[in-house]
């Protein structure tokens, strides 16, 4: 006989007293730590217990009895829905706060190092319509809300928008998101209701059948918009189909200077090993940093936020302190935006990433420049960054490094102590792998600057650059 399990606790009249990780809010309940989604210091509320473990428990807001003082109202209608921008009910200024000492208390917690006294956050120059890209996809299973379900109406399965968290197969409808420049939400819906209104199929995941299966849109500091439409073709006049909305598309938004669009057959909607064909304009745009102009393409990684992207890279070039005589070595380089942001002020700049397409638009950007004194090589980090490397091309002066969240693998932080660059330039997008990392450097370096930069305003993501000078 199955044990029924015990009903979790409705907890009434709880203060939130502090901020966790992800985004959420923490009270504590009998010495026990409760985890909120959605909650401000300072409010007290009743809370549902959806998750009880011994020492914690996750819990949801029934209902607020005392709003925050900090509590202001979001401005977007779908959040707590969609999962994005979990402070859009906290003034930016405390948002600004808390992604500050959220670098303080993981790189004082895990580092375990001496530290300087850090500099002031910067903030995002724009807190709305900040991002220059946006995905977006299509499905025949549409999210509903509690609310929808509860109000008994039918409502139309079809929906273009965001992946919702736990439903991987759902989409929550979207109409307008603050994201980005308000033309990305005008012809993301002129997409849907094109096809709504001819009947194409969307895309159903768990199937893998439907015509309209995803939705990519980018814009520039230039001015030019991309757009990068997924099918997925199965039936004879389906790709006749794809043209007549791509035509619609095309007439209808003469703004749109790259018109991209391919059929994907695979079970998911990465693109990164897809052909895709250009319906329309150029198969890229460009994006201006300083004199510099870089050429991003459909499977181009460029900082979403292009205006925030210019201050961290001058924050980089700042503690990088190039005299023009140095060997510079860019690890994780990407598309070379660093690299070739630097160069003007170093002797010579070598990035190395593990995307080969990347290493490709690197060296494209450094001609378009006509920058010389740049090499990039694709690989591995682990396996490319060795003591035969360093011996071929010289040791490095100052090395730049921008991991991926999980930080720089052991081995390279071991070739990088052998190398023993005179400075160490460290950007990371998770404050708490680099702690990690700037522990295993400690034996030989110091922290001397921390500089935290807001790349994401209403989310919990924070960028921190550090340098590190040789004790």
């Amino acid at each position: 006989m199955t044990r029924k399990k015990k009903p979790l606790p409705l907890l009434h009249d709880i203060e939130i007293t502090g901020y966790a990780a992800e985004g959420k809010a923490l009270a504590r309940v009998n010495d026990i730590v409760v985890f909120v989604p959605y909650a401000v210091p300072g409010d007290v509320c009743d809370l549902q217990v959806r998750r009880k473990k011994h020492s914690f428990m996750e819990a949801e807001i029934v209902s607020i009895s005392k709003p925050s003082t900090l509590r202001i109202e979001p401005f977007c209608q779908h959040f707590g829905v969609c999962g994005g921008c979990k402070w859009q009910h906290t003034p930016y200024e405390e948002q600004l706060r808390m992604k500050q000492q959220q670098v303080k208390d993981q790189l004082t917690r895990i580092g375990k190092i001496d530290l300087p006294e850090f500099r002031p956050i910067l903030g995002s120059v724009k807190t709305c319509e900040y991002r220059n890209k946006l995905d977006f996809g299509a499905s025949n299973r549409r999210y509903l809300t509690n609310e929808e379900i509860a109000s008994g109406q039918e409502f139309g399965r079809n929906a273009i928008g965001f992946h919702i968290t736990g439903a991987f197969d759902k989409i929550l409808p979207i109409d307008k998101c603050w994201l980005m420049d308000d033309l990305h939400n005008q012809i993301r819906n002129e997409i849907r209701d094109y096809a709504l209104q001819t009947g194409m199929t969307f895309f159903d995941l768990r199937q893998q059948t439907g015509l309209l299966r995803d939705v990519i849109i980018r814009n520039s500091n230039t001015g030019e918009w991309m757009v990068i439409i997924q099918f997925h073709y199965e039936e004879e006049g389906d790709e006749e189909r794809a043209r007549n909305l791509l035509k619609h598309i095309a007439d209808k938004f003469p703004q749109i200077s790259s018109l991209m669009y391919l059929d994907n057959q695979k079970c998911n909607d990465t693109i990164g090993d897809q052909d895709i064909l250009t319906f329309k304009g150029n198969d890229h745009i460009f994006e201006q940093m300083e004199n510099l102009r870089f050429k991003v393409g459909p499977k181009s990684f460029y900082q979403t936020n292009t205006e925030q992207a210019y201050h961290l890279y001058s924050v980089v070039r700042e503690f990088a302190a190039l005299t023009g005589n140095e060997l510079v070595y860019d690890l994780y380089t990407g598309t070379g935006t660093i690299a070739n942001f630097v160069a003007n002020k170093a002797r010579k700049v070598i990035g190395i990433e593990y995307v080969p397409e990347a290493i490709e638009d690197a060296k494209i950007n450094s001609q378009i420049n006509g920058i010389e004194n740049t090499l990039f090589y694709a690989g591995d980090m682990k396996d490319i960054l060795n003591d035969e490397f360093i011996s071929t091309h010289g040791q490095p002066d100052t090395i730049i490094t921008d991991p991926p969240r999980a930080g720089m693998h052991p081995d390279v932080v071991q070739t990088i102590l052998r190398t023993a660059p005179g400075r160490i330039v460290y950007v990371s997008c998770n404050p708490a792998t680099q702690a990690r990392d700037l522990q295993l450097l400690s034996e030989s370096y110091r922290v001397t600057e921390v500089q935290p930069v807001d790349m994401f305003p209403h989310t919990p993501h924070v960028e921190n650059v550090v340098l590190l000078t040789k004790k």
